[in-house]
């Protein structure tokens, strides 16, 4: 079966904010486990012209019965493809923790296609790519996972304490540890795409500084911002980086936002 470009970016694309002359789209990459919707919020944190798509992820929510990614290259590759032809318009991308990795090579592969940086990358609680810490959470079975989850926050309670719950979330969060934990770029040469870092100022999973080594794997500009909070400071801060993502792409953001 031939798979169209509309069905394939109908498969990997989520709009949740569309306009009918956009002037950029914002493109948001989620993190382990995460799904498309998580993004949903922000769409009323935007200003006028500004389009935003969420990455939805194969084995997940509406993909519950697509198989689950083994490698960095399965979302990266699709993801690209979907993105190229909408890149008439200004295209940046956002992504969280695992997010953050299939973001940048996103990137990487968007660059090379088109022959020209993007509007720009906002990689968030992630290390730079030369500064990864090794971590093999995925061996340790279910109790090992749920252990990280409650370490990092971001999971509710009622999830974690539920099994009929964590039957439908755990094996999408296996895979997803598994590929993360396992991933080694093929390459650290630079994009030419501006890069802003953000991390939080007690995330267990990356310091300020080995997000401001992110530096290194840009041409463009570069920039640094350190929020409040722990790995999910993007919930209870995600008007200031909302504000934050528009202003790395050169763009004016209402400050503070209004929901």
């Amino acid at each position: 079966m031939t798979v169209t470009t509309t069905e394939a970016r109908e498969r990997w694309l989520r709009p949740l904010r569309r306009h009918d002359a956009p002037r950029l789209r914002l493109v948001c990459f989620p993190h382990a486990g995460g799904a498309a919707g998580f993004f949903r919020t922000w769409a009323a944190r935007l200003p006028h012209g500004i389009e935003l798509y969420g990455v939805q992820y194969p084995g997940r929510q509406d993909r519950i019965g697509d198989g689950h990614a083994t490698t960095m290259d399965d979302l990266a590759g699709p993801v690209a493809a979907a993105l190229e032809p909408l890149a008439g318009v200004p295209l940046a991308l956002f992504g969280h923790s695992m997010g953050a990795a299939v973001a940048h090579e996103t990137a990487r592969l968007l660059e090379g296609r088109l022959g020209r940086p993007l509007a720009g990358l906002v990689v968030s609680g992630r290390p730079a790519p030369d500064r990864l810490r090794p971590s093999e959470v995925h061996l340790g079975g279910e109790e090992a996972l749920l252990d990280d989850l409650r370490r990092l926050g971001g999971t509710s309670d009622e999830v974690l304490d539920d099994p009929a719950l964590r039957a439908i979330v755990l094996p999408t969060l296996a895979a997803d540890y598994r590929l993360i934990e396992t991933y080694r770029p093929a390459t650290t040469a630079p994009i030419r795409t501006p890069v802003c870092a953000c991390v939080s100022d007690a995330d267990p999973e990356v310091d300020p500084g080995e997000a401001a080594a992110w530096e290194h794997h840009t041409t463009g500009s570069f920039g640094l911002r350190v929020f409040p909070g722990d790995h999910f400071y993007l919930v209870p801060q995600e008007a200031e980086l909302v504000a934050q993502v528009l202003r790395s792409c050169d763009l004016p953001a209402p400050w503070p936002s209004t929901p």
